[in-house]
């Protein structure tokens, strides 16, 4: 059986072979020595991470270490609730900060004011009335973001839908063809305030992209 430390849009740690582009952490060991995930969360810290950095090497899930948690790509991770590492990913935890700041009217955000922030964002969870949003607005979303209808996520990309998979994401499609049935913000809004105030996230080295 394939770790159980795959994470999707929604912040729940899966079960599957795919591994993904981009690592991070939760603060610390979610796992028991036998491997098993026991917590979601050590800390409120939920960072994403780079793959390779500086030639280090880990056992996944050593004992009394902190839990290496795989993500399709950055947006993936941003959706799920976490926000890039200031040590592997200085540049753009900076960007995100700045950005996260412009959205509130303030220079830049610290790093833990942003974790309080998004803490409570996930708290409430993608699925409450307040993340319910119109389908005629999703189009109009920043790239980068994701949204759920039913039990399919899609990335927005320059008007366009993506749906997501733990493999990579299919065919792209026009937000028009989304039924009746309720749309739900799965990035919290804080992290969509920062991809429209200028952050510019991953998405998966195979996913769609506008031509140019």
């Amino acid at each position: 059986m394939p770790l159980q430390n795959r994470v999707d849009p929604e912040g729940n740690i899966c079960s599957v072979q795919a591994r993904g582009e981009f690592m991070g952490n939760r603060g610390g060991a979610l796992h028991t020595a036998d491997r098993r995930i026991v917590r979601t969360q050590k800390t409120r810290s939920w960072i994403i991470c780079l793959t390779e950095f500086h030639g280090r090497h880990r056992q996944v899930m050593q004992p009394g270490r902190y839990t290496e948690l795989f993500f399709l790509d950055e947006v993936t991770a941003l959706s799920a609730g976490h926000r890039p590492c200031f040590e592997c990913r200085r540049k753009d935890a900076l960007a995100f900060a700045e950005a996260l700041g412009r959205s509130r009217g303030e220079k830049r955000l610290c790093a833990p004011a942003t974790d309080k922030l998004l803490a409570a964002e996930r708290k409430a969870g993608g699925s409450s009335p307040d993340r319910t949003i119109a389908r005629i607005t999703v189009a109009s979303l920043p790239d980068g973001t994701m949204i759920r209808q039913d039990q399919t996520h899609y990335a927005v990309r320059a008007g366009m839908l993506l749906p997501w998979s733990f493999c990579g994401y299919n065919t792209p499609v026009d937000a028009e063809t989304l039924t009746a049935a309720p749309v739900y913000l799965a990035t919290p809004p804080s992290t969509v305030a920062a991809l429209r105030h200028g952050y510019l996230p991953v998405f998966h080295s195979r996913a769609w992209r506008p031509e140019t």
